[in-house]
């Protein structure tokens, strides 16, 4: 029997029910049997054609390939020729002799499945598990690293969460090399509050957000402050035993440095040098005290050496300026002293001390160095009749003098008018965070020596609660997931 044979015999005995009960279709009332006769059951038959598919359909077509690619329509179909080719949700269908067909509607109210009311939804149900399916699993391995490289750093902190896999990306080789090649734009901060010197924040100036965490490994109770990094690795200082400690703050990676030959004073300036271009290729650490103690420290021998006594043009004891941060540019460190005012600087391939004796500008107060471009640059309060201001200048490298390149603006130098402001720089490779701090004000901004663009930082809330966090220290430094101690 063919498909003809077998609709005519199917709306037959529909029909005769129909006139039977002589009740219309409860899908659609609108089509009484009486009125319409065979159309109108033949029209409600074409729309429920998921049950009738298989004896209508022919052999070389499925019900999966119309639905995957048609709506379903609703048709009235006079059958009048047996020479029909059947074709339903929404295919014409064509008749070789005089067959009609006219569209009722388009689309008539029915009950939509959760699907079709959220397309956008079974779309990406679809779509993820077509993705499972087909490509997620033959992904390729070094391809999967290269994305995850190039992820946002604050990522990290949810990243390493996701799975054991994902986590132990971050001993992989590969993945340091891929890492490596991405270019980052800024350094991060870390800070100290001196509300809680065992706390403390992380401030990334691309998002900027700012992220509160603790170290669990340093020792509890006592005052350990930042004092150098390099690398996405953070020198600390324990003022109370005078350990030092290196740390990767994304990764808790930490390392607490062999004793030293000499008594360290909590008064040392403290600077760190990376051997290569990553942490992972070894770094150095130096203290240099006012009386010209200092040691050396290698992390590849992991001990402490000292390399020899000062050149005896270099007048001892040394004024050091422990609130100006130590820069690297180079193979060399550069530490700023007083009395008289300079820089003195160190070669850690050679062991060379030299130093240069530089005027400091006028009116000077807190101050600190910076680097930019290989430049060495000085950051520094003013003020003079009341007005304070923040100054920026480069050391010129023929005249070794200070020459200012830019100050802040001026609407922002007038909210120092008249107060005693105290200044606190972190910052290098060309990013400074500034917190201008007075009785009544506490300001944070940042100065990007690039653009030469001043921008206020968001106030940063202790943990539970709504107290301002004030920054007593810190240092910046480049975050690297990659890093280990």
């Amino acid at each position: 029997m063919d498909g003809a044979a077998v609709l005519r015999q199917l709306v037959g005995q529909i029909q005769e029910l129909c006139e039977l009960y002589g009740s219309p279709s409860l899908d659609y009332p609108h089509l009484n049997p009486r009125e319409h006769g065979i159309n109108a059951v033949a029209a409600i038959i074409c729309h429920f054609h998921l049950t009738m598919w298989p004896l209508l359909l022919p052999s070389d077509i499925t019900a999966t390939n119309i639905c995957c690619h048609l709506p379903p329509r609703l048709y009235m179909v006079e059958l009048n020729n047996s020479s029909l080719e059947y074709d339903f949700c929404g295919l014409i269908m064509e008749d070789n002799s005089d067959q009609k067909m006219v569209e009722v509607n388009k689309s008539l109210p029915c009950k939509r499945s959760r699907r079709e009311k959220n397309p956008a939804k079974a779309l990406a149900l679809t779509s993820t598990d077509f993705m499972d399916q087909q490509i997620w699993k033959d992904f390729p391995e070094d391809l999967f690293e290269a994305v995850i490289a190039r992820l946002p750093i604050d990522s990290f902190f949810r990243f390493r969460t996701v799975c054991r896999k994902w986590n132990s990306l971050l001993t992989s080789h590969s993945f340091s090399q891929h890492f490596a090649e991405v270019p980052r734009s800024h350094p991060w901060f870390y800070t100290v509050t001196p509300e809680n010197i065992s706390s403390a924040a992380m401030y990334d100036p691309s998002s900027r957000k700012w992220h509160h965490f603790s170290i669990p490994f340093l020792p509890a109770k006592t005052i350990i402050l930042p004092v150098a990094s390099a690398g996405g690795l953070i020198c600390f200082l324990d003022l109370g035993h005078k350990n030092f400690y290196v740390c990767n703050p994304l990764t808790n990676s930490f390392k607490e440095l062999p004793p030293r030959s000499f008594r360290v004073w909590s008064r040392v300036a403290v600077g760190m040098i990376l051997n290569g271009t990553t942490a992972n290729n070894g770094y150095k650490i130096v203290w240099l005290g006012c009386n010209g103690d200092h040691e050396i420290y290698d992390s590849l021998q992991n001990r402490w050496t000292r390399d020899g006594a000062f050149p005896s043009s270099i007048k001892l004891p040394l004024s050091l300026n422990f609130r100006s941060q130590t820069v690297s540019i180079g193979n060399s460190l550069y530490f700023m002293h007083a009395e008289p005012d300079g820089i003195l600087s160190y070669d850690v391939a050679n062991g060379a001390w030299k130093q240069f004796i530089i005027p400091s500008p006028s009116h000077l107060t807190d101050y600190t160095l910076a680097e930019y471009g290989g430049q060495v640059m000085l950051v520094g309060l003013v003020t003079k009749n009341a007005v304070t201001c923040v100054y920026i200048w480069e050391l010129q490298k023929m005249t070794f003098l200070w020459k200012e390149v830019d100050r802040m603006p001026n609407i922002w130098c007038l909210e120092l008018y008249g107060k005693h402001v105290r200044m606190t720089c972190l910052g290098n490779r060309g990013l400074l965070m500034l917190s201008l701090r007075s009785r009544r004000m506490n300001r944070l901004v940042t100065y990007n020596m690039s653009n030469k663009e001043w921008q206020r930082v968001p106030e940063c809330l202790l943990p539970h609660g709504r107290k301002r966090q004030s920054i007593a220290c810190g240092t910046a430094f480049d975050p690297c997931p990659t890093a280990f101690a």
